[in-house]
């Protein structure tokens, strides 16, 4: 713990660089990127004590874009984790979006790994609807991990 702090340390010239930078904070009725990318689509529709329920469609009536792109991180940052070595952190995220499926088509959403290179992990991650074939959704993900020791071997 005490090299990580050593290494986030600033020295004066970068503390001074920091102390400039301006944040705005999130107003009320304005979107973060987060909202506006990510969770684009994503309406919680109902939240009982232990239970949200959440809508993932567009006004459309489709799956959301928001909702794939969240999918492509979980499932690709599932298929980078190592038991035993610490947790990969996104580095790049895209998605192409091919074609739409409804709310309720059921979707089958196979994964892989492209490489691993010390830390770096690459994955792609295709969304297609099970009942035509038709490729919804390819997305890519990269991550890294940092103190990433040895892979073993898969």
């Amino acid at each position: 713990m005490e090299k990580a702090k050593k290494r986030l340390e600033l020295n004066s010239d970068e503390s001074e660089t920091v102390s400039r930078v301006a944040i705005p904070a999130l107003q009320i009725g304005k979107s973060s990127f987060y909202d506006a990318f990510a969770l684009r689509g994503i309406r919680v529709e109902r939240v009982e004590p232990g239970v949200v329920i959440c809508s993932f469609k567009d006004r459309d009536g489709n799956l959301a874009n928001g909702a794939i792109a969240n999918l492509v991180d979980i499932v690709g940052g599932s298929l980078a984790f190592i038991p035993g070595l610490p947790m990969n952190v996104s580095v790049d995220i895209s998605v192409s979006y091919v074609s739409t499926a409804k709310v309720h088509d059921e979707l089958e959403i196979t994964s892989r790994v492209l490489g691993r290179t010390g830390g770096y992990c690459g994955t792609i991650v295709t969304f297609r609807n099970k009942s035509t074939g038709e490729i919804i959704a390819e997305g890519r993900h990269s991550l890294f991990r940092s103190n990433a020791g040895p892979v073993p071997k898969l």
